[in-house]
């Protein structure tokens, strides 16, 4: 018996962060960022600091990756079509794991540009080096500060905060070898915190492409506790069992499940009433959009992981 499905579309639940507040964030990061990198590529071919010049570039992919995290944001407001049924929800697991992508690009980039640099090192202007470097912090650290509160609602919105924070702690480290080249002409040194930087991003990066990796993969998203879902499931009345459970992530934020439910007999005609007290338990463990598919216990279920 198919006594039905249930679809449940909910487009904002309590755990996603606000658009309006993440637009601003987004916009203003970018904004900021932006004119960064000009003033940093400006100092770093005036002072020949590679450091300068790699954290220039770090900060540009960080913009690209906040515009493609707002773009996507966007997309999600966009209504379903025949064509794309849950509408372009997806776009913004695809932009994380792209932004992460190209952060191990620019790492490959960096460090090879600071080997090279390395065995023949180039005269820095460390002074300027270092007051440049000291701005970066400032701007880094408020739009790291912007993204805080929505920072564990969202990957892309992590993945901004991590960004951001990464790029204050680089700008320190850029401007502590400033100082150092200044007073002692070390001229290595920039080679040095560059091969830093490449790491620091590296080690930031990785957790970014392994979620944004598995929710591509159709994975479980990390913050879901499947025994947990199903402890859950079982609370409904008239539930017996469950299984063939799958949990998938619809965007960076919403969540969807499918679940067969072993019904008892005597409940069939409370099903809806059922449906709608699992949709509410469900929304929060952080599912949005729930299908079921009801089993009563006289039949004889025909799936192999029953």
């Amino acid at each position: 018996m198919s006594a039905g499905h249930d679809h449940s579309h909910h487009h904002h639940h309590d755990h996603a962060p606000k658009l309006d507040h993440l637009n601003t964030a987004f916009i203003a990061g970018i904004a900021l960022n932006s004119a960064f990198v000009i003033i940093e590529v400006i100092a770093g071919l005036a002072t020949h600091s590679l450091s300068l010049l790699t954290d220039a570039g770090h900060n540009l992919s960080d913009v690209a990756g906040l515009a493609l995290a707002l773009l996507a944001f966007k997309l999600t407001e966009v209504d379903a079509t025949n064509k794309y049924t849950y509408g372009y929800k997806r776009s913004t697991i695809i932009v994380s794991f792209f932004n992460a992508l190209v952060l191990f690009v620019a790492v490959g980039f960096i460090g090879y540009e600071a080997i090279m640099r390395f065995m023949n090192p180039e005269k820095i202007n460390g002074g300027i080096m270092a007051w440049v470097a000291f701005i970066g912090i400032g701007i880094n650290a408020f739009t790291a500060w912007l993204f805080v509160k929505n920072k564990d609602k969202d990957l892309n919105v992590k993945g901004a905060y991590l960004h951001m924070a990464i790029d204050a702690v680089v700008s320190f480290g850029v401007v502590i070898s400033g100082i150092i080249i200044y007073f002692t002409n070390l001229y290595w040194i920039d080679s040095v915190v560059s091969l830093i930087i490449a790491i620091v991003i590296l080690k930031g990066t990785w957790n970014l492409l392994k979620d944004s990796l598995r929710l591509e993969m159709d994975g479980v998203p990390k913050e879901i506790d499947l025994n947990k879902i199903k402890a859950e499931l079982l609370k409904g009345k008239g539930v017996l069992d469950v299984h063939h459970m799958h949990v998938w992530a619809l965007s960076t934020t919403d969540n969807a499940l499918t679940a067969h439910l072993v019904i008892d007999p005597e409940y069939v005609s409370s099903f809806d009433d059922i449906k709608h007290d699992l949709r509410h338990r469900l929304e929060h463990l952080d599912i949005s959009h729930s299908t079921f598919e009801p089993e009563f216990s006289d039949e004889e279920c025909k799936h192999q992981d029953c």
